[in-house]
């Protein structure tokens, strides 16, 4: 299936969760945030969260610094 990962297309396997597309993309869930089609996933959410083809993925890393 076909996803919109942080603004570039990608395949990936039918039925991934968001905690299976954090693993295959090698991401510690702890430390980003996860939107899917402008909806923020809760964390506790996401190996629940099915994506489906087409879904827009933004995945935004926390920054520390003052």
């Amino acid at each position: 299936m076909r996803l919109k990962l942080n603004g570039t297309d990608l395949e990936f396997q039918d039925g991934i969760t968001v905690a299976g597309l954090l693993k295959n993309l090698e991401i510690e869930p702890a430390k980003v945030a996860v939107e899917v089609n402008l909806k923020i996933i809760k964390k506790q959410d996401y190996q629940e969260q099915i994506l489906k083809d087409g879904d827009s993925i933004e995945i935004v890393n926390f920054v520390g610094g003052g």
